[in-house]
């Protein structure tokens, strides 16, 4: 049995379900190899005062084997705003007594960091205190946002001269790592696993109809349905498809996820008329997701950034073609024309490229072809060819 401490604060708990999802599944499923014991550190940030947000956060600090994976939340000390460059350092202190607890009692094989940073050097910091050797994973914000900040990007070279193994979500990040001053030799691609029997086409007019009347909207029988996903920041572009609707007419847009631009995109909507065709749904179910993105015609999503978005590849499967911006992994993933467009960050391209699939729409059997390869086995399996030769 193969052991791995896996470093992740990007992970969900009690107070935040929907949050590292995607970090979850990935671990779970190299649990459910059976050949791999898998525990989580997941450190959870809280300010000396614990006011908001930060109290619910506290009280979800709590251990338990969750899906197979032996998960540990400890709290460490956060300066929000003002601490991210202290927090790698905070992080591994908080961590360590129980990192050292838990190899002495049973020895671990590997540590790995979820996330570069912080994740990736309080990790640096963890796998030399215990003399182990360390895989860090890129996925996209964490080197476009974090590589421009020169501290954090000082402390990830650190980190990844360390590691034995980098992992990039697409080809395109492993590029842009590479670009950072990360060692390329190092570096392994690692795509993202699906949920098969979750994400898959389901009965389109069945679906539009559950999703109005589950989230309370008129949805014609003949209006176009746009579904965007992901957090309301400015970098997903979630502006620009609202800027887009006066150009679709009667086009309904479901934006799923929660962020501080909430607030600032229904404005927005208001000042350009088309407040009645915005529904801000929050944060999904996965259960509940699959029926909007089968229900919907395009899932449109301009990003500024990303490595390879799950959120690309669960509207694929089900069926629902991609109108997104030449970010990341963008180029890799859509390699045929059912899959969706690539365009530019501008509303008039966006409108074009979503009225074009509204007039030839492809064939939902053969948009959910594009992601067939994605799987969570399969994507436990790759890990685990990574992992296996470090640990040697």
């Amino acid at each position: 049995m193969k052991r791995l401490l896996s470093l992740a604060t990007l992970y969900p708990n009690a107070s935040t379900p929907r949050f590292g999802t995607f970090v979850a599944r990935s671990l779970e499923a190299l649990a459910a190899r059976g050949d791999w014991r898998v525990t989580v550190i997941n450190p959870i940030g809280v300010p000396p005062v614990r006011f908001g947000r930060y109290r619910a956060l506290a009280e979800a600090a709590v251990e338990g084997i969750e899906h197979r994976v032996d998960v540990h939340r400890p709290t460490f000390p956060l300066i929000p705003r003002y601490g991210a460059a202290f927090n790698p350092r905070l992080i591994a202190r908080a961590v360590l007594p129980l990192a050292h607890r838990l190899h002495a009692d049973e020895p671990f094989d590997l540590v790995d960091a979820q996330f570069f940073y912080p994740d990736g050097p309080a990790a640096a910091r963890i796998a030399e205190a215990l003399g182990l050797p360390l895989a860090i994973k890129a996925r996209g914000a964490d080197i476009s946002y974090w590589g421009t900040r020169g501290y954090a990007l000082r402390q990830m070279r650190e980190a990844a001269g360390r590691a034995a193994v980098l992992l990039a979500v697409s080809q395109a990040l492993a590029d842009d790592m590479a670009a950072l001053g990360l060692p390329r030799d190092k570096i392994r691609i690692h795509t993202t696993g699906l949920d098969r029997d979750l994400f898959r086409p389901l009965d389109r007019i069945e679906c539009r109809r559950r999703a109005a009347a589950h989230f309370g909207f008129e949805l014609p029988a003949g209006a176009a349905l746009l579904v965007t996903v992901g957090a309301l920041i400015p970098r997903k572009g979630q502006e620009l498809v609202i800027r887009a609707l006066p150009l679709l007419r009667a086009a309904q847009l479901l934006l799923v996820g929660t962020g501080p631009d909430r607030d600032k995109l229904h404005e927005l909507a208001f000042d350009l008329g088309v407040a009645e065709r915005v529904h801000f749904l929050g944060s999904l179910d996965h259960t509940l997701l699959p029926v909007v993105l089968s229900a919907a015609d395009a899932m449109v999503l301009p990003s500024e950034s990303e490595g390879l978005a799950n959120a690309w590849v669960e509207a694929l499967a089900c069926g629902c073609p991609l109108v997104i911006s030449d970010a990341g992994g963008a180029r890799e993933l859509l390699t045929a024309p059912e899959a969706g467009r690539i365009v530019a960050r501008e509303p008039a391209a966006i409108a074009a490229a979503v009225q074009a699939l509204l007039s030839d729409a492809p064939d939902r059997e053969a948009v959910a072809a594009a992601v067939e390869r994605f799987s969570w086995p399969a994507h436990a399996e790759t890990l685990d060819r990574i992992y296996s030769p470090v640990i040697a």
